[in-house]
């Protein structure tokens, strides 16, 4: 479960140099959520055919069905096989437990967000709680993500409009951003400029002029959760303008989910499902290069950067 100390201070300080860079050369990295094996492998295969560093990163449900350090081991194989640069990211943590159990298994990023699991959560339960995280990962090195509002929506294909209403109680304040890293210490702020989680049938209204105040007003990296369904001239603009990181898990479950529907459809008798899956992993590496292209980050990678 505990991966080697120097190994993990090597790639934690490699994931902050990574993110550095994506600051001063002002492109994002693409963290691209996983729920199972056929889903890592074609973010590895992207981030292998283009060149381009990645974030894995796992919800905690994803967590729940695949397990902490089988992913790590599964990870580290790729790195090996492929020579990428890829990194782990525990995304929306919903306890400090589940925050240190991730550190602990050598994950490069952690995204602790007690808003999520406990809408009624306090500003200072919030901020006692990512603190609190902030302290423990300074025994390895990783960088811990934080926000002070609930994000809403969830990441699945919507047929409803986004509910404006909950965007709006979601946007991000310059003034509140620096108060919330002052307090915490955080290494990477959650912005909302009009995100929402899920992929929906009309584009979201990201608030970029926000965005540039925010990113005036703070000296931390900035993520961008709700990535999905989002045109590629936006995603471009985000990484000029300071988002170091998008979260991306709608367009990729729905590239493998509509490929897979497909191949049972075309091959009704087939039970060796081995068979059918590889367009399906042909599917979501196509969805996950097409990002990494519009953040930027395609030919960013470092080469042999984690063959220690």
């Amino acid at each position: 479960m505990y991966a080697p100390p120097e190994l993990t201070r090597s790639r934690t300080t490699r994931a902050r140099q990574l993110m550095a860079r994506s600051r001063t050369e002002r492109f994002a990295v693409g963290a691209f959520n996983a729920d199972n094996l056929e889903t890592i492998s074609a973010i590895c295969r992207a981030a292998h055919r283009l060149a381009a560093p990645v974030f894995v990163e796992l919800s905690h449900a994803e967590v729940e069905v695949l397990g902490l350090a089988n992913v790590r081991d599964v990870v580290d194989n790729m790195i090996d096989d492929l020579g990428v640069e890829v990194y782990l990211n525990l995304d929306h943590a919903p306890t400090v437990r589940d925050a240190v159990a991730a550190i602990d298994a050598g994950y490069e990023l952690i995204h602790i967000d007690i808003a999520q699991a406990d809408h009624q959560a306090t500003d200072d339960d919030i901020i006692a709680a990512t603190r609190e995280v902030v302290t423990f990962a300074r025994r390895t090195g990783a960088l811990v993500e934080g926000e002070l509002r609930y994000l809403a929506g969830s990441s699945t294909l919507h047929q409803e409009p986004v509910d404006m209403a909950a965007v709006r109680s979601s946007l991000s304040t310059p003034e509140g951003a620096i108060a919330f890293v002052d307090a915490t210490g955080i290494d990477t702020f959650a912005v909302g400029i009009g995100n929402i989680h899920g992929r929906y049938r009309t584009s979201k209204d990201l608030d970029l002029d926000l965005l540039a105040r925010i990113r005036a007003a703070i000296d931390v990296n900035i993520s961008l959760h709700g990535g999905s369904g989002t045109p590629e001239p936006v995603y471009r603009r985000l990484a000029r303008g300071g988002v170091g990181k998008i979260n991306i898990n709608s367009d990729a479950r729905y590239a493998y989910r509509s490929t897979l529907e497909q191949q049972f459809a075309t091959h009704p008798d087939e039970y060796a499902t081995a068979k059918l899956i590889r367009p399906v992993i042909d599917a979501i590496q196509d969805a996950v290069e097409t990002k990494i292209r519009a953040f930027g980050s395609a030919g960013k990678a470092q080469p042999g950067v984690h063959h220690d």
